[in-house]
């Protein structure tokens, strides 16, 4: 049975976080992007923004996956990296971004990301979520499962130069099982 695990303070998770972003991401660390090293970069970031928190995932209390999440401001280099740019009542609407979700490969496709993404939305404040996705992860079918969660297309961004293109999706935050 999943146990699940919300923590604010990412002191506490990061090793869990480093070490479950490693085994999700073994085959694609010689990427710069993807290097352990680029991620923690992008972990302490986020970890540092408003709204921060996370839901470890855990099977036999060994750590399978996590997901982590953000509020975003009107100003928030999220929308300013999308493209087209986002009306201004998108960008103005109380807005929760995941920032990274994953699941390590022999416990997906059992719902845990679903589980996850539920418990992370549960109780927040803000009225949409969004959530970027590389249109290309598992042949689209991510991309997929997102569109069935309710999560629309508004554009494309692409974080750094050396990330792949992704698709940004947004729905209300109150879309099913949210809450």
């Amino acid at each position: 049975m999943t146990e699940l695990r919300r923590a604010r303070d990412i002191d506490a998770v990061w090793s869990v976080l480093i070490d479950v972003y490693a085994e999700v991401r073994k085959d694609q660390l010689h990427d710069p992007h993807y290097s352990v090293e680029r991620y923690a970069e992008r972990l302490a970031r986020h970890g540092s923004e408003a709204g921060w928190e996370t839901v470890i995932a855990y099977e036999d209390g060994a750590p399978v996956g996590y997901g982590y999440v953000n509020s975003l401001t009107p100003d928030d280099r999220w929308w300013k990296r999308t493209t087209p740019a986002p009306a201004a009542d998108v960008t103005g609407t109380p807005t929760v971004a995941v920032k990274e979700m994953v699941v390590i490969e022999r416990f997906r496709r059992r719902g845990i990301a679903k589980l996850i993404h539920d418990r992370l939305l549960a109780g927040r404040d803000e009225t949409s979520v969004t959530l970027m996705v590389s249109p290309a992860n598992e042949n689209g079918r991510v991309q997929a499962l997102y569109a069935r969660w309710g999560y629309q297309v508004i554009g494309r961004s692409q974080p750094s130069p050396d990330s792949p293109p992704l698709t940004v999706m947004l729905r209300p935050l109150d879309s099913g099982n949210d809450k």
